[in-house]
This record gives C-alpha cells, structure tokens and sequence, in this order.
C-alpha cells in the first residue's frame, strides 16, 4: 500500500509520529513527509533517522491552510497527528485548542480533498468519547469533521483510530511515575480510584497501520486495550524500581479530568460492530452503501459501553506490559 507512495505526517517529530515514520520506512515509500512547528524537533529527528533521504522535514502549523494545501501536494497518504493534547492546557487556552485540534482539521481535510489525497487517518483519543473537557471536545469535533468529509470528496477517504493511553508518549504518566520512583520522591496521583486504558507504542503503531490499509472511508476503528487502575500500575512500579515502600500523595483530579476513559460510548455501540480481535469499528449513522455492505456480516458488540473501568488488569499482566514497553529495565 505504501511502496513508491508520497506520506505526509502532522505532528511527526513526536513519540507517535517517530514510531510511524520508522514503521513506514519498511514498506519503502517514496517520500515520507514530516510536517510540525518545532525545528529543534526535527533537527533531533533528522539525526535519528541517519539523515534519512527519504525523509523530508516541512516547518509548518496545522492552523495556517497555505503551508498545509502546500505540504499535502502530491500526497498519497496523510496521517493527522497534529494535536494540543495536555489536559490541563487545553483547558486553560480553550481558544488555542480549537485552532489547532479543530481549524487544524478542517485545513488537513480542504487541503487533502483540493489534492486529491487518496487516504486521510486522523489520529483520535479515548477522551474524544463522551468528552468532558476541552480537549475531548475538540477531538470529538474532529472525528465527526473527518467522517462527515467522505461526503464531499469522491477521491479522498477519511478515516479516524481512537485509542488510549500509549506507555511513554511525550507528557504521559508512566515516566513521570518511574523519575519519582528512582529519586525516591512521593508519586503524585490525582486519584487512587482513576483507571486508563494502555498499550504499548509499537503496537498501538502496528493497529494504526492495519486500519489504514483495511478502511474504505467514514470508519472509527477503536483499538482493544487492556485497562487498570493507575494505583496498582504505581505499585508494580515500586516493586520493580525501588527496594523502599513507595509513597503515593493524592493531589486531587484535576479540571477536565475523567476517573474512567470510555473508548465506545453507549451511543455509539449500537452501530459498532467487532472487527477482529484487535478492533471495533464505528460506522457512522448515515453510512454509504458500500461502507455497509462490507461489514454487513460482523458481530454487534456485546457490551452497552466501552469504559476502562470493566477490563482491569491485574498486577501481573501489568508488569508484562511494562515490560514489554521497557519501562522495567
């Protein structure tokens, strides 16, 4: 699918969009383009890479639809990673938010239909389910942005991932947990009855990919995670990093901030259907026949809601998981 392609990544300096590039450098595109703001980013990339010349890096902001139309030129694949994702920011700069997870959006998909991109993935998040703040807000404008443009284009297909927490993505709690832990410090926690869904980056990649390739346009595919409470992922931790008892001080849920991640909600279940063993997939209200008539033959979901706090890990699947994402060494 992506030998010989051009493939453009928004947001590609970070922890999702480095895995992705080294995933897609295997099927050997023609051109993988790195599109984000940060230039220290892509110089530390660059290096990364070895100077990859398959690589080419564009200094550019999802807000500005001129440097966005002129990056999707000749694109064959767009992956839209771009995105103000750290809770609490988003909920302070509300206005900043919206012009880059919502304007963004709407820019990557002017720019891609004006291109005649094939394919656009958009790359969404548990919160975009039932959303309480506003950055769940703005993803869940997003995907619906997303799905309603396989309206209007007849060359380009839009579809979105929705997952959970990936282990070790920049701003996520696992290294902030074990950098407590290794200098003996109390573990912050907001509260001791919060559960998340996790994956490993490399497999949450290896998911992104296979829905790429499968969807025709207009799906939600949503990665099967495994879920557990943030305490006793704490506590594994502990275990493994310190010889001491490990202190957790409960600061208090922050604004914005959900006890429970639900990735379906139970308005979405109606119409989600089990794709595999790794996915479900959403199909929107008013689907094409042919998006239909392909999945016409998978199973309803079983369950009225999708939330992490029916699908606990124990401490041993935790501590396989940690580290089988490297966490533990």
């Amino acid at each position: 699918m992506y030998q010989n392609k051009v493939i453009l990544i928004t947001g590609g300096t970070g922890s999702w969009g480095q895995e992705l590039t080294r995933n897609l450098l295997a099927y050997n595109p023609k051109e993988i383009r790195i599109f984000s703001r940060n230039e220290f980013s892509q110089v530390y990339m660059q290096q990364a890479f070895n100077n990859n010349s398959c690589l080419k890096f564009i200094i550019g902001d999802v807000r500005d639809f001129q440097a966005v139309e002129e990056a999707t030129k000749n694109v064959d694949y767009v992956f839209h990673l771009a995105a103000l994702k750290h809770v609490p920011i988003c909920e302070a700069q509300p206005g900043e938010t919206l012009k880059t997870n919502v304007i963004g959006t709407e820019n990557i998909i002017r720019a891609s239909i004006i291109n005649r991109v094939q394919k656009v993935i958009d790359v969404s998040t548990d919160k975009a389910a039932e959303p309480i703040n506003f950055y769940g807000m703005t993803k869940s404008f997003g995907e619906k942005l997303m799905i309603q443009a396989n309206s209007l284009s007849e060359t380009t297909s839009f579809i979105c991932i929705r997952g959970g927490n990936v282990l070790g993505t920049n701003g996520s709690a696992v290294p902030i947990f074990k950098k407590q832990i290794l200098l003996g410090k109390e573990v912050t926690l907001t509260s001791k009855e919060m559960t998340r869904f996790f994956l490993t980056i490399s497999e949450a990649i290896n998911l992104l990919l296979k829905a790429s390739e499968v969807a025709i346009g207009g799906e939600i595919f949503v990665m099967k995670m495994n879920a557990c409470r943030i305490i006793d992922l704490i506590d594994v931790l502990g275990q493994n990093l310190s010889s001491n008892p490990v202190k957790v001080k409960d600061v208090g849920i922050r604004p914005g901030e959900k006890l429970h991640e639900v990735l379906v909600s139970q308005y979405e279940s109606p119409h989600t259907l089990k794709y595999s063993d790794q996915y479900y997939v959403i199909l929107p209200t008013h689907p094409s026949y042919k998006l239909y008539s392909k999945y016409q033959h998978l199973e309803k979901v079983p369950f009225i809601k999708y939330q992490s706090n029916d699908y606990l890990m124990n401490q041993e699947n935790i501590e396989r998981m940690l580290k089988k994402g490297g966490f533990l060494q």
